[in-house]
């Protein structure tokens, strides 16, 4: 039977994948011994995995990591830094993200805050989720230019429809009320709805402090807090080690 037609078929209807791997079972010798059911399998698993790395890379692309290396499985668990292995374990499961809670992560700097975050979120992408990373200086620059350029609103819902929010360096910059106000509204979108993950040098005691008027600091750290896995990182900073895990 010629197959040249049937590959063709496959490549119009972009099954890709599959159309390659049916070409290499073709020109493999042993094909004739495996059954129908074998050589159908092989191909349904090319175009499977196929769609999930091409799903994984533009997850990823879409995320814009800081760290795009990073992953739970390279996080490592020295005695000084005091960070439970099996919370992370447990993190790495993402059911914290189905179940709309946060990961607030503390340390002072060079602790491996943002790696680790990176890693959850990496991980959060693996699983099929849709994840966004933003320093929050750079995010309240975002939020400013989309209020000038009229399209606000618009910035907000696509912040409300991410599965995950990563905000690294909460704390590092000064807040203007306006600013107080922003993150009140991206966060009153995203409770009881979706996941934050973020990363202070600042612990959450300090915060109410570094938000500054009483009103909106109540607020928002009741929609951050309460519902988060805190992770306090400690021992000195690993930008001096050879790894930033």
């Amino acid at each position: 039977m010629l197959m040249e037609p049937t590959i063709e078929k496959l490549r119009e209807m972009k099954l890709y994948a599959m159309a390659d791997t049916c070409v290499e079972q073709q020109q493999a010798p042993d094909v004739t011994q495996m059954s129908f059911d074998e050589r159908f399998g092989l191909l349904v698993d090319s175009e499977y995995l196929s769609r999930e790395n091409r799903r994984l890379s533009r997850h990823l692309r879409e995320a814009k990591l800081r760290i795009t290396d990073a992953c739970v499985e390279n996080i490592d668990y020295p005695a000084g830094r005091k960070l439970d292995k099996q919370l992370v374990r447990q993190l790495g499961s993402c059911r914290w993200i189905q179940e709309h809670q946060n990961v607030v992560l503390t340390g002072k700097t060079g602790t491996g805050k943002t790696y680790i975050a990176c890693a959850l979120a990496q991980q959060a992408c693996r699983k099929g989720y849709h994840v966004l990373y933003r320093r929050l200086p750079r995010l309240l620059e975002e939020i400013l230019l989309a209020r000038a350029e009229g399209s606000y609103v618009r910035f907000l819902a696509r912040l409300a429809r991410t599965d995950l929010v990563v905000l690294d360096d909460w704390g590092l910059v000064p807040l203007q009320n306006r600013d107080r106000q922003d993150l009140l509204e991206i966060f009153e979108d995203r409770y009881g709805m979706h996941s934050l993950v973020i990363t202070s040098q600042l612990p959450p005691d300090a915060w109410h402090e570094y938000l500054g008027d009483p009103t909106l600091a109540d607020a928002i750290l009741d929609r951050v807090l309460h519902n988060a896995h805190r992770i306090v990182l400690e021992g000195p900073s690993r930008r001096r080690e050879d790894s930033p895990r």
